[in-house]
């Protein structure tokens, strides 16, 4: 069997990747789901739609590269993480729309939690900052908002599952109900220490145990789909970010990815042991093979590729994402303009739901190519705040920074990120890390790879982009950056 089949479940679109044994793309698939917003602050996804487009994009690949089921040796899922899915386990139906990882309805009843000092005990046993962001709070506003959930959940009837449960689920004809230990530990109701599903917390937040999947290893059979033509093994599952990390081969203490999708996602391998952030830093499983289960630090940036998403659709003034590098390399720099797109509030390190987007410097000399070029170096500067945070929290002077996602390909933002990080940024030449780690995870479980280190042999370098600012102007930069995140933050405080 001369292929793995990866299924990468994005926040925007659903992709299907088959992989060969070199790690190479053989052939994708992409289809972009529709978002809905019914309130502000609100974002939701409609569960059908998520596995209607990742069944189609699945048959679309196999069509394009010409294989049957017997040509997979297995099928890895990666997923938008914290996304929260209930349905019905009789009818296989959802009783609601999915609650997305950036919905920010449920702020009020994480700063209530605050109030009672229980985000210590939530921290200590997840990891996780308490925040809307997280699985738990999204489950429990479900549980009371929607007629009958509360009462149909306590019997049983019920299951829930962040975005990969639902397509195990839906891909074994609702056999197995089960995610791995890097999405659990994204609830907030997973003890990351021990391991297993927190009886204090369930309580908490008013969530039978029941509802809840299996939690299982990263790479290993869970069950068999038999939707693609045959029956082929479903053998691995990381959460989008973690399997990034894996996918880049970052599987030594102190080695560091950053993925440029909607958000921006850094996460630093930290080993066997869990390290407690002191700068609000996300301690998050980074993968269970086997017995043994690695840790990682997180930084998670909501806004990021999604700035240029506003450039195009908001403000109109590029047609198309790609054109965003030309309109900003067409001036030397901002002319003094700050773009801070705390379009969803601020994650790390400041964790502010109430911060707002920010354009501010703006003066009769600036244009749209400086606002382009002020949403770049935005993002850059985000991923610089959680960076130093890192090296901080983890005491390890970041070497070099291995970059993926759609907007790596962007040569004017990585020139940007080695210049304010002054570290080198290493793009390799498979930029599709995400569903490359899903696909050894599951091809190590199928014996498709013999080994990780196979597998670290197949990374290669595409580019290396090397420092080339003055520390002067970096400090300078640094400051007004600094000044622009004060007038974004608390913005939209209640009252």
């Amino acid at each position: 069997m001369p292929y793995i089949l990866a299924l990468d479940q994005g926040t925007t679109s659903s992709r299907a990747i088959l992989f060969d044994r070199a790690g190479s793309v053989v052939a994708v698939a992409q289809k972009e789901f529709p978002q809905h917003f019914p309130k502000p602050g609100w974002v939701e996804h409609d569960p059908n739609d998520i596995w209607a487009t990742q069944l189609g994009v699945a048959v679309e690949v196999m069509q394009k590269a010409g294989c049957a089921a017997s040509d997979i040796a297995g099928i890895g899922i990666t997923n938008q993480r914290e996304t929260t899915v209930v349905w019905d386990r009789e009818t296989g139906q959802p009783i609601c729309n999915a609650i997305v990882w950036q919905d920010r309805r449920t702020a009020p009843q994480c700063d209530a939690l605050r109030r009672q000092r229980l985000d210590r005990m939530i921290r200590r046993k997840t990891g996780l900052v308490v925040d809307a962001y997280f699985s738990a709070t999204k489950l429990q506003w479900i549980l009371r908002h929607v007629p009958g959930a509360r009462a149909r959940a306590a019997a049983g009837a019920l299951a829930v599952g962040t975005v990969d449960s639902w397509l195990l689920w839906k891909l074994t004809g609702g056999a197995v109900h089960a995610t791995d230990a890097s999405n659990a530990s994204r609830t907030m109701l997973y003890d990351i220490r021990r391991g297993d599903w927190d009886d204090g917390l369930l309580k908490l937040f008013g969530v039978p145990r029941a509802m809840l999947p299996a939690v299982r290893s990263s790479s290993e059979i869970y069950g068999h789909t038999t939707l693609l033509g045959g029956s082929i093994p479903i053998a691995g599952i990381a959460g989008d970010q973690q399997a990034a990390l894996f996918g880049q081969v970052c599987t030594r203490p102190g080695m560091v990815k950053n993925t440029y999708g909607t958000g921006c996602f850094l996460l630093m391998h930290t080993g066997a042991e869990p390290i407690a952030s002191k700068r609000n830093l996300l301690t998050t499983v980074a993968w269970r093979i086997g017995a043994r289960t690695e840790y990682a630090l997180e930084g998670s940036i909501f806004i990021a590729g999604a700035v240029v998403q506003w450039l195009r659709d908001g403000l109109g003034i590029i047609r198309s994402a790609a054109e965003v590098e030309a309109l900003a390399a067409s001036v030397t720099d901002t002319h003094g303009v700050y773009l801070v797109p705390a379009f969803a509030g601020l994650g790390a390190p400041h964790w502010d739901p109430y911060a707002r987007g920010a354009l501010v410097g703006l003066t009769r000399g600036a244009t749209s190519a400086h606002i382009a070029r002020a949403a770049l170096e935005g993002i850059a500067l985000q991923v610089m705040d959680v960076l130093q945070a890192m090296e901080a929290d983890a005491g390890i002077r970041l070497r070099e920074l291995r970059v993926d996602g759609g907007a790596s390909a962007n040569n004017l933002l990585m020139q940007m990120q080695a210049d304010v990080l002054a570290v080198p940024v290493v793009r390799p030449t498979v930029a599709e890390t995400t569903a490359r780690g899903a696909a050894y995870l599951a091809g190590l479980a199928v014996g498709f790879w013999a080994n990780q280190a196979a597998i670290a042999r197949q990374w290669q370098v595409d580019r290396r982009f090397t420092p080339q600012m003055r520390p002067a102007a970096r400090r300078t930069l640094a400051a007004g950056w600094r000044k622009a995140l004060e007038r974004a933050k608390r913005w939209d405080v209640p009252g």
